[in-house]
């Protein structure tokens, strides 16, 4: 490729990606010659990250890249998460893998990118033992991957490229979506909360927030291409808009996505319990379109640890609060995560923990075992719990879970309930799968052209965390 060496980029954005698309464009005609590359990417951790790989290989797809099923592509992309130490195992031992598969194909470029690309100590290991690593970059510079990919191909060495925090918020790059007809859209970046046992916020960086018009313009773009539910994405979408030039809050925004044509269904994770204000609640019970689920992480049920863990409410005050939510919403669906075995849990914070439990009666909820993770507040903490005894515990509150979850599913059995149709089911071809307003999965009889519908099914049978049904015409 002639003429490598960049003068006339623009420094404004998102021009400076496009002109790099376009280079690196002209970089695989020439080099890829009569086939189209492929490219790998694989996504660890949660929805934020599902959406970064979104936009990533939207830009890797405008540049000519094509999917592929193995790591034998020529282009491998890893966008990693840190929220547990073994997720960064995980990536270690994947590397290994992956050195052998470029041993047999020196040309193939591999990426790593993502929360755990933001921690010190592995960019360190990677400079010492993953050479062979040709691009890496974290969570604040996702826009960049062209540029960072043709800056490559210039220098024909590792490329490193870590930014410590930012306030850029980049729009109007390209994008693919898994699906067609259901989408994620960021409102905001970052988190302020810095609860001790979390990670995010030194990798993610502090909260900034999206322009409404900006969100609002793409979730009308999107309901033009054929979306017709969307899940509006954040660490805390409570504190949406407080960084804004204009503040507006997370249930005005709401009650703006509302008024979309065409939209059909409103989700959105995750509700900090710490401030979710009267205003969500009410827009909620008057909204159309708004699911009728809401994740409530609580984490523990005892107010010693949650106060250790630096949530900022105590156990009274999310009763207090799941109390206003049903009043208001009193056939909502409520789900959690839990935290089993914080530093120097007692058999009492356990107790209390389940109390809650079976208070809200929670239709599902994420169970952990506390896992140490260095860079932390809570991995200073000295702890005096053994592990058998944590193992006890989780069985313990993990078996009152399960039993409020099948309780409160039983409850909607025979009922006829709207459902959105996602894919064929994985077992039996004869079958398709869709979504309750709840969440819950529902399997019946149907083909694949109702992929992306909406259609009423009879909840014929439960199985616990699913249904068996039959559509209703």
């Amino acid at each position: 490729m002639k003429d490598l060496i960049i003068t006339d980029a623009p420094e404004k954005e998102p021009e400076r990606q496009l002109y790099f698309i376009e280079k690196c464009r002209e970089w695989v005609r020439e080099h890829y010659k009569d086939r189209k590359p492929t490219m790998n990417i694989k996504t660890f951790g949660c929805q934020m990250n599902a959406k970064d790989s979104e936009k990533i290989e939207g830009i890797l797809s405008k540049i000519g890249f094509v999917g592929a099923d193995d790591e034998k592509a020529d282009f491998v992309l890893y966008n990693t998460c840190t929220v547990r130490e073994n997720a960064n195992l995980k990536v270690y031992g994947r590397l290994g893998h992956l050195k052998k598969v470029k041993e047999k194909n020196p040309d193939m470029l591999i990426c790593l990118c993502g929360c755990m690309m933001q921690e010190n100590e592995v960019i360190e290991k990677i400079r010492k033992s993953y050479r062979f690593v040709d691009i890496v970059f974290g969570t604040h510079n996702i826009f960049k991957v062209a540029e960072l990919l043709y800056n490559r191909i210039v220098a024909k060495s590792q490329i490193i490229d870590i930014w410590k925090d930012t306030d850029m918020i980049v729009e109007n790059l390209p994008s693919v979506r898994k699906y067609s007809f259901k989408a994620g859209v960021n409102i905001m970046y970052g988190c302020n909360n810095f609860c001790t046992y979390c990670i995010v916020p030194y990798v993610r960086g502090r909260e900034r927030s999206r322009n409404p018009k900006d969100i609002i313009c793409e979730i009308e773009s999107l309901v033009k291409d054929g979306v017709v539910e969307v899940m509006l994405l954040g660490q805390n979408v409570n504190s949406y808009g407080k960084t804004l030039d204009e503040p507006m809050s997370f249930a005005e925004l709401l009650e703006e996505v509302e008024k979309i044509e065409g939209l059909k269904r409103i989700r959105f994770m995750t509700s900090h319990p710490k401030d979710l204000s009267d205003d969500l609640i009410r827009v909620m019970k008057n909204s159309k379109k708004i699911c009728n689920h809401l994740h409530l992480p609580l984490q523990s049920g005892s107010s010693d640890i949650l106060k250790k863990m630096n949530r900022h409410y105590t156990k009274e005050q999310y009763l207090d609060l799941v109390k206003k939510i049903k009043e208001n919403l009193p056939d909502i669906s409520l789900t959690t995560d839990i935290i089993v075995g914080f530093p120097n849990e007692t058999d009492q914070d356990i107790e209390e923990t389940i109390d809650v439990i079976k208070q809200v009666e929670f239709d599902s909820a994420f169970t952990f075992v506390y896992s140490r993770r260095t860079g932390t507040p809570a991995a200073k903490i000295v702890d005096t719990v053994p592990e058998s005894v944590v193992k006890e515990r989780f069985d313990k509150v993990l078996k009152v879970v399960q039993n409020s979850s099948a309780i409160n599913a039983k409850k909607l059995e025979g009922k006829t309930m709207e459902v959105l149709v996602e894919e064929q089911n994985d077992h039996d071809e004869s079958l398709v799968t869709g979504r309750l307003s709840n969440n819950l999965l529902v399997h019946f009889k149907g083909n694949k052209e109702l992929i992306g519908s909406l259609v009423n099914v009879k909840l014929n049978e439960c199985k616990g965390f699913y249904y068996i049904g039959e559509m209703v015409y």
